[in-house]
């Protein structure tokens, strides 16, 4: 009988899981953003942009593409922020399920990727997309997102290297036209077009195929195999670009 009634409140518990069915159908993209990473750099990464940063981001993506389980097909990251692409996802498209354990593994992979001994999270949110134009899209506006991040980044640090206390150097900046930014940051020497284009377009993370030249000792013959490495791409083009829409569709597979 207590069995019983043990059953009976495990079940009405779950009951109140109303959100925990709400699924979305691939294609998507899941968006991850740090939260509140400024308190966690402040004092161990250069400004406005610190390369070892960068690169410990890349490599928390890589660990996500061979191990957390998952089969994107491209990431996008800048400052902070990474954009998976999938064609498949797992937990039947659970938002809460790839929500949170995409979340949890990037904040892992990013902690062990750059030896983190205080806490870290992310959060992150699924967008629905299609094939295609769509993907092509919202990777040219979180592109364009890149560039007005750099350019605020820049700037507000410019700012502060003038002696202005940081909600200063945020009203001012709040005040301030881009055509302003450029002309200060110049007069300082820093031309924000030939900072490292990582800085500017972000850096893309994929899975290349690659073919790979073998034996069939049964056959007794050469055999080509297809393979995959997942690779960096660190100098991109604008992806609303010609060259930066074939690299788009080449890396999901969808050049001709």
């Amino acid at each position: 009988m207590k069995g019983q009634n043990r059953e009976r409140r495990k079940d009405k518990s779950r009951d109140r899981e109303v959100y925990a069915e709400i699924k979305a159908i691939p294609p998507l993209i899941v968006r991850a953003d740090g939260r509140i990473f400024k308190r966690v750099l402040s004092d161990k990464f250069e400004k406005p942009y610190d390369e070892r940063f960068a690169k410990g981001m890349a490599k928390a993506v890589e660990i996500f593409f061979l191990s957390s389980g998952f089969d994107p097909k491209l990431a996008y990251i800048f400052s902070d922020e990474i954009s998976f692409f999938f064609e498949h996802v797992p937990f039947e498209g659970r938002i809460e399920k790839l929500d949170s354990v995409i979340a949890g593994f990037l904040a892992s992979a990013l902690s062990i990727s750059l030896g983190f001994k205080e806490a870290i999270a992310f959060d992150a949110r699924v967008i629905p997309v299609c094939k295609g134009e769509d993907v092509s899209e919202y990777l040219a506006q979180r592109q364009t997102e890149a560039w007005r991040n750099h350019i605020n980044v820049y700037g507000y640090y410019g700012l502060r290297e003038e002696g202005l206390s940081e909600k200063e150097a945020e009203k001012r900046l709040r005040g301030m036209k881009t055509g302003d930014v450029h002309e200060m940051l110049f007069r300082m020497g820093i031309n924000l077009n030939e900072t490292p284009k990582w800085q500017r377009r972000g850096i893309l993370i994929a899975k290349q195929r690659y073919e790979r030249e073998g034996y069939d000792p049964k056959a007794e013959r050469k055999v080509t195999a297809i393979r995959y490495k997942i690779v960096q791409l660190w100098d991109l083009p604008l992806f609303g670009s010609e060259e930066g829409q074939d690299l788009i569709n080449r890396l999901m597979g969808y050049a001709q």
